[in-house]
């Protein structure tokens, strides 16, 4: 490799850096070319990853997850030693995408595995121990097409990759839904007219197959998330959810019955999900902590008949709990500003009896809660959204108290009216409190 490649790869950072310490006075160019002072062991893997680009070969880090570092350090085989996976594409050969895997070898790297694939980029790549054998699988999707996305489970049997299963798929999910202390891989695609799930097991020779499948209620363009929770007493279940019309929100909730897929919301008349809700963003899960994965629901915060038509869209949340079943029952209902990213477990003798609307702007927001009396409502509470530099003194001003500060930029406060203690419903600040949660935002592939 020629010194302007290298200086091209070093970028600008470093001389930028040298010429803020005064490094650049009285050194020549090739004196202040030198690479850091690295261990060993990474100058010997750095080399060979020039190595590779010198054969015009490009970095191609994976586009989506958690993993979406061009060289990825990951212990492998679980020996405590971290194996490092490299990801490139070299345009002009028949499998142009390629993953080289170096294992550390008396305390230098060594090239041990190499993965090709054809496609025109890696998408993801998970590290799973899925058999328990200690070994991570490498679970690699890559753009097939600008239309297909394919996926490939590899296994790792003394470092060498042994292809268990490829397919291609919109979205999968990986979880133990057979209960058998092993992980299987469930893939959700379009199958010509129909949309289905499929469920793949292990095997005895080490592979996965497909074991089961079941047709879903909602079209591949339609899905929305798949997320691996539980119902009933803690039994596995896959929930996918599908937005109808940007409306309607449709659940399936998949268990696994004596090897096969079976669909606990289908509704024996339609031959889809009963489980159909209003649309507002959120996903099943466990909101309550509990260890059951529940289903929103929104209803409106009063009955129909009692909102002056018009003045109100507020939505409280019913979260259902589903058993083993099928039935389901409500757990607890909470109200979600998802504006101001925070949700609160609503008291159960507030059902009915509120409303609820958003004032202020800028860098002070309000959310405002009131209570029915003699036909009219009442405030009684207000919550807080406060940013910008002055925001701690405005949240403790005017009787205010601070629930919650998140991420060093935000405060969340509240205040009761005088009217709140007219009202037998009301709650203290401690019980506020503890009933007030920021909503995780989670990044999903």
């Amino acid at each position: 490799m020629t010194w302007k490649k290298r200086l091209a790869r070093m970028g600008l950072p470093i001389l930028t850096a040298l010429a803020l310490t005064g490094c650049l006075f009285g050194a020549s160019f090739n004196e202040l070319y030198q690479l850091p002072r690295l261990p060993a062991e990474y100058t010997e893997l750095q080399a060979q990853l020039d190595a590779i680009q010198d054969q015009d070969a490009e970095y191609a880090a994976p586009t989506s997850g958690a993993n979406i570092q061009p060289v990825q350090l990951v212990d492998l085989d679980g020996d405590g030693t971290q194996e490092a996976v490299a990801f490139f594409r070299r345009s002009g050969d028949e499998q142009p995408l390629k993953i080289y895997i170096f294992q550390t070898d008396d305390g230098a790297y060594r090239q041990t595995a190499l993965i090709e694939s054809s496609g025109t980029a890696f998408y993801s790549v998970q590290y799973t121990d899925m058999d328990g054998d200690g070994l991570s699988e490498l679970l690699v999707s890559w753009r097939a097409s600008p239309e297909l996305q394919a996926l490939t489970v590899y296994g790792l049997r003394g470092l060498d990759p042994v292809p268990l299963m490829t397919t291609n798929y919109v979205r999968f999910t990986v979880g133990d839904l057979d209960q058998d202390s092993r992980q299987e891989v469930t893939v959700l695609r379009g199958d010509g007219e129909d949309n289905v799930a499929e469920f793949y097991t292990w095997r005895e020779d080490g592979s996965l197959a497909i074991q089961s499948s079941t047709r879903l209620s909602m079209t591949m363009a339609e899905l929305q998330s798949s997320t691996i929770g539980t119902v009933g007493e803690g039994e596995p279940a896959l929930f996918v959810t599908g937005v109808l019309d940007e409306t309607w929100a449709v659940t399936d909730i998949l268990v696994c019955r004596e090897g096969r897929l079976t669909d606990l919301t289908i509704s024996p008349t339609t031959g889809v999900s009963g489980e159909i809700a209003r649309y507002v963003g959120l996903r099943p899960m466990d909101v309550d902590e509990d260890g059951v994965t529940e289903v929103p629901v929104p209803v409106p915060l009063l009955e129909v008949e009692d909102l002056a038509a018009g003045t109100s869209a507020d939505w409280k949340i019913s979260w259902r709990r589903y058993d083993s079943l099928g039935g389901y029952r409500e757990a607890c209902q909470t109200y979600h500003d998802q504006e101001e990213d925070w949700f609160l477990f609503l008291p159960e003798e507030w059902d009915g009896r509120i409303r609820i609307r958003r004032s202020g702007a800028g860098d002070e927001r309000a959310t405002v809660f009131s209570f029915q009396r003699q036909g009219t409502f009442v405030d009684f509470l207000t919550i807080y959204t406060l940013t910008g530099a002055n925001r701690e003194s405005r949240a403790v001003r005017g009787g205010r108290f601070i629930l919650l500060r998140q991420g060093g930029s935000t405060i969340y406060a509240a205040a009761f009216t005088e009217e709140a203690a007219s009202w037998a419903h009301t709650i203290d600040e401690e019980a506020l409190r503890s009933r007030f949660r920021v909503i995780q935002r989670e990044w999903g592939s």
